[in-house]
């Protein structure tokens, strides 16, 4: 494992210290070293322990209102736009899962010195073992993954993502179509046009970069494995193996299968979700 050892300077992040009511979310900015504005959607009691969300390729983060609703009746939960995505700045450069890394370190860094539960879904997943790969495990309390490849055999099958170049409105086509795979049971059309826009926002460059981090699989096994707190790890049957492999050489982890629900499993089946994660947070995380 690879640990930072430089001092992460002081941020930026606009009105953090405000107290919203615990069920009502805020729109905030962390300006990280390089000058992107990242957005967040902060809310739950100030005091209170936090969790952080990191959403997938392209995904914002109001996608996880089901869990940000839920969650901030009793911690203060912060969910962040990565750069390029969402209501962040469409940065020139760092989409790359180096500078991914980087920017949950300086947002879990902004956030005081109690250590936060950390909850990547999809390319998420890839980012915050990033996260640990560079910093370690000492700023959290708990690693939540949600279906994706933590590196474990068997490799995944590939899956099938929109083209991230060409004429816009075959991107656009391809972009609705997977964005509508990644649910069991549609959320809804209005939910679905509004996801699909805010991940064609995504530049195609920025887009192209953010699937090819170019390391082996075993950089991010070699992450996982070296968290030293609790970890659940949260699959559809695609990637039930790997969860099975996790759980046999990481003693800190457990895993749950969702064999009924898309991509988007928090968002198809939130109530089982967000169960298993306040279970998980008070037997193993804030007990």
């Amino acid at each position: 494992m690879r640990v930072c050892r430089h001092v992460i300077p002081i941020l930026l992040l606009v009105g953090l210290l405000a107290r919203p009511t615990p069920a009502r979310a805020a729109d905030m900015f962390l300006t990280a070293t390089d000058g992107a504005r990242l957005h967040l959607i902060v809310a739950g009691p100030s005091g209170a322990q936090t969790l952080v969300f990191v959403p997938g390729w392209t995904m914002p983060a109001w996608i996880f209102q089901a869990q940000i609703q839920e969650f901030a009746r009793r911690y203060r939960v912060v969910a962040m736009d990565p750069r390029g995505q969402g209501d962040s700045d469409i940065h020139p450069s760092g989409y790359d899962h180096n500078r991914r890394g980087q920017d949950i370190a300086e947002l879990i860094a902004s956030l005081g010195p109690r250590p936060v539960l950390l909850a990547g879904w999809s390319l998420g997943v890839l980012d915050s073992l990033a996260y640990v790969h560079q910093y370690g495990d000492a700023r959290l309390a708990g690693l939540v993954l949600i279906d994706n490849s933590v590196g474990e055999d068997p490799p995944p099958v590939p899956s099938r993502l929109p083209a991230t170049r060409g004429p816009r409105l075959e991107r656009e086509v391809q972009m609705r179509r997977f964005v509508r795979g990644m649910f069991r049971s549609s959320p809804g059309e209005d939910y679905l046009e509004r996801l699909t826009e805010t991940a064609l926002r995504t530049p195609p460059e920025a887009s192209a970069q953010l699937l090819n981090y170019g390391v082996p699989r075993t950089y991010w096994r070699d992450a996982v494995l070296s968290m030293r707190k609790p970890v659940l790890y949260v699959v559809r049957p695609r990637l039930a193996a790997q969860a099975a492999n996790l759980e046999m050489h990481q003693p800190l982890a457990e895993t749950a299968l969702f064999e009924s629900a898309g991509h988007a499993l928090f968002v198809d089946e939130p109530g089982r979700f967000n169960a298993l994660m306040q279970d998980f947070i008070r037997r193993r995380v804030w007990p």
